[in-house]
């Protein structure tokens, strides 16, 4: 059976993926891959944590928002079994130019409902909103704080110029959180690679999992991943 890696956003539960997996056809096995919740570790660290769990059979790899450089990255080191590589509302350089006093900000403690606006907007439930609030509860404070630190101060454009697979990246066209500049930037590196945007917020594979699962099925059955 073919594989979907998918590696989470900033909270790194994996949680959040469970509608979109829901979603996914017949055929596909999905592997998650989830990060530590105690343990405050960067993007290199994380890199290494995923490459010692990739399948030994042909997969697409998907990173969703903060997992972006991490996906970048480990496609960049060539697996065998690598076919494509999906990215979701995400980046290879920081996307945004901000104060750096902005990394210490808590964002992991802002009230459920503000969080759900800023991701979720118009496409929030009350369904996705009480998982929202679970799933940031799950992680440590310090494990939020050091993964904001590596978003805002990623760049690994250098490993994109390796990644020699086909690359779709998917985003909401109401994405509150990272701007459209971000796929400007990975086009301009890798000028093969192809944008479908979608009516959605920031959590895209959350609020439109069928419509997100049936793109990202078809991108994998184009590279004779999926039959």
């Amino acid at each position: 059976m073919a594989s979907i890696v998918l590696l989470p956003g900033m909270d790194g539960t994996g949680s959040l993926f469970a509608d979109f997996i829901a979603s996914l056809p017949a055929g596909i096995d999905p592997v998650v891959v989830p990060y530590p919740t105690d343990q405050p570790l960067g993007y290199r660290e994380l890199e290494a944590l995923v490459l010692k769990q990739l399948p030994r059979e042909p997969f697409v790899l998907l990173g969703e928002s903060f997992s972006g450089p991490v996906a970048i990255a480990v496609a960049a080191s060539a697996p065998a079994d690598l076919r494509g590589l999906v990215l979701v509302g995400s980046f290879a350089r920081r996307p945004l130019s901000v104060p750096p006093l902005v990394a210490h900000f808590p964002f992991w403690r802002l009230p459920t409902g503000v969080a759900a606006a800023i991701v979720l907007g118009r496409w929030s439930s009350s369904d996705l909103r009480q998982r929202l609030s679970k799933t940031l509860e799950s992680v440590d404070p310090k494990v939020w704080r050091v993964r904001v630190r590596a978003a805002l101060s990623a760049d690994v454009i250098q490993r994109l110029r390796a990644v020699s697979v086909p690359v779709l990246y998917l985003r909401g066209r109401s994405d509150r959180v990272i701007p459209r500049s971000a796929w400007n930037v990975i086009k301009d590196v890798l000028p093969a690679a192809r944008l479908v945007e979608l009516d959605g917020p920031h959590f895209l594979l959350q609020a439109r999992p069928v419509e997100s699962a049936a793109l990202i099925a078809d991108f994998a059955r184009g590279l004779g991943v999926v039959p």
